[in-house]
């Protein structure tokens, strides 16, 4: 059987901003890493702005100099849409509350949930923790408590709030008619499944 031919792409590699992206991570100056691989900052600024294409050897080079694996130039980032519309419900528990995971199932350093807090709604009598090391409160309309063992934070629209997942808390919205909109941030995620 004979083989057949593959077409290329013609597809642009783009690793511009990639390298410019390590090269800034590590500290470098557009001329120290240039004389570090021994380049011009003309030619690496083309590069880095994608104007042209560095060899096989310069681009090891550029590479070595940054302690970077080549491969990560050119690997494609783990992108995951979730839409509110589609994203699965979940209950932590709390009364006159509708929330929905907006992250990943099998997403484990962090989980984003979008919470629909109904006027008095709760997360409860009682203070509980959360097994992560973070969370972020941050209020997108109304308003809402967040009550910890030593007194309780006025949150209204656009305040956020950072606390150890391990702290004792409980939130409240104290309005009998206006609902809020939260969103809770837990760092790493506390649960995780398939997705």
């Amino acid at each position: 059987m004979r083989p057949l031919p593959v077409a290329p792409s013609h597809g642009e590699v783009r690793i511009g901003a990639r390298l410019r992206a390590a090269r800034k991570a590590h500290g470098y100056t557009l001329e120290q890493l240039a004389a570090a691989a021994e380049l011009t900052k003309g030619f690496l600024s083309r590069v880095e702005r994608d104007e042209t294409s560095p060899s096989v050897a310069t681009l090891i080079t550029l590479c070595e100099v940054m302690s970077l694996d080549v491969g990560s130039l050119f690997r494609v980032p783990e992108v995951a849409l979730v839409h509110r519309e589609s994203a699965p419900r979940i209950n932590l528990g709390g009364s006159k509350v509708n929330e929905w995971l907006l992250t990943p199932r099998g997403q484990e350093r962090l989980q984003l949930v979008h919470s629909l807090v109904e006027p008095a709604g709760t997360g409860g009598s009682e203070l509980y923790t959360i097994n992560c090391e973070l969370e972020v409160l941050y209020v997108l309309s109304g308003s809402v408590a967040l009550v910890f063992s030593d007194g309780s934070r006025e949150l209204i629209a656009g305040d956020a709030l950072t606390f150890p997942g391990g702290e004792p808390h409980t939130w409240l919205n104290r309005s009998d008619t206006e609902p809020a909109e939260l969103i809770w941030v837990l760092v790493p995620a506390p649960w995780s499944g398939s997705s």
